[in-house]
């Protein structure tokens, strides 16, 4: 299944949570439309159409910049077609998955002697990924958001992935999220952070940080973070633990956090002696 196959997949079959994103509304009714258009039809499988009261949204997902006809006269040819169909005004979205220089990437109108067609372009690796963490539709976007951290931001996704109650829900959001963190992540990082009894970790980390007595969630933080540490690093000096034990539950979750980019016991002792001196 292609990158942008599986972005059509997610907009049709959850276009309100689209159309709240990109349009910034609630809407009372979606309607998916076909991608076969009238006057010597034209179809792309990167396309969806979504038809809200009166108004349709035209998004477009693309990984390549190079296309025949270029982008931005194919833009300007739907939306004529699409108001001549449907009469109704049309917004069209290019959403780029995967990050380019290209200025393809950067253009959002098409220009010639007697025509002005605007729209907007969406560069996935410059959005913030909270609202992507907190909407199950849109998560599987999510590991191609901003970020200064692939670990911390795949560890996120995880958990955000873990809390899906419906298995088959879940399931298939972690489907679509492996596909696409493909386009910026090496494989076996990805299943790192995605295979299922990580993610319930990880979960379970994050209900002992929010849940119960603070002396029950320090002691219970306590013992998740030795499991990690001990798996990472092997055994770890009775000194180290010694000074991890009287941490609160605060600077528990972000050693918890900060955990994911250790590369070595240095790391941790580095992150103590800030915590101890702060």
């Amino acid at each position: 299944m292609s990158f942008d196959n599986v972005c059509k997949i997610l907009a049709e079959k959850y276009p309100a949570e689209f159309v709240n994103w990109l349009l910034a509304e609630e809407p009372t009714q979606v309607k998916v439309l076909k991608t076969e258009l009238t006057l010597e039809p034209i179809r792309a499988d990167s396309v969806i159409f979504l038809q809200t009261s009166n108004r349709i949204l035209h998004i477009e997902f693309q990984t390549r910049t190079i296309s025949n006809p270029p982008l931005p006269f194919r833009m300007l040819d739907y939306s004529v077609r699409l108001i001549r169909q449907y009469n109704v005004p049309v917004t069209q979205v290019v959403i780029f998955l995967q990050e380019t220089n290209n200025e393809i990437a950067f253009t959002e109108e098409y220009v010639n002697e007697t025509t002005t067609h605007r729209y907007r372009v969406l560069r996935m690796w410059e959005q913030d990924s909270a609202i992507f963490l907190d909407n199950p539709a849109l998560l599987p976007l999510a590991p191609l958001t901003r970020t200064t951290s692939p670990q911390r931001l795949l560890s996120q996704v995880a958990q955000s992935a873990a809390r899906i109650s419906d298995r088959k829900t879940r399931q298939d959001i972690v489907a679509y999220i492996e596909i696409l963190a493909g386009l910026k992540f090496d494989k076996g990082l990805i299943r790192q952070f995605l295979s299922e009894d990580v993610m319930q970790e990880s979960v379970i980390y994050q209900d002992i940080l929010q849940k119960g007595e603070e002396r029950g969630k320090q002691q219970e933080a306590f013992r998740f973070l030795m499991r990690q540490l001990t798996r990472r690093f092997g055994e770890i000096d009775s000194s180290i633990i010694e000074r991890i034990r009287v941490l609160s539950t605060e600077q528990l979750e972000v050693l918890g956090e900060e955990f994911v980019d250790f590369s070595t016991i240095s790391d941790l002792i580095a992150l103590l002696e800030q915590q101890e001196n702060s």
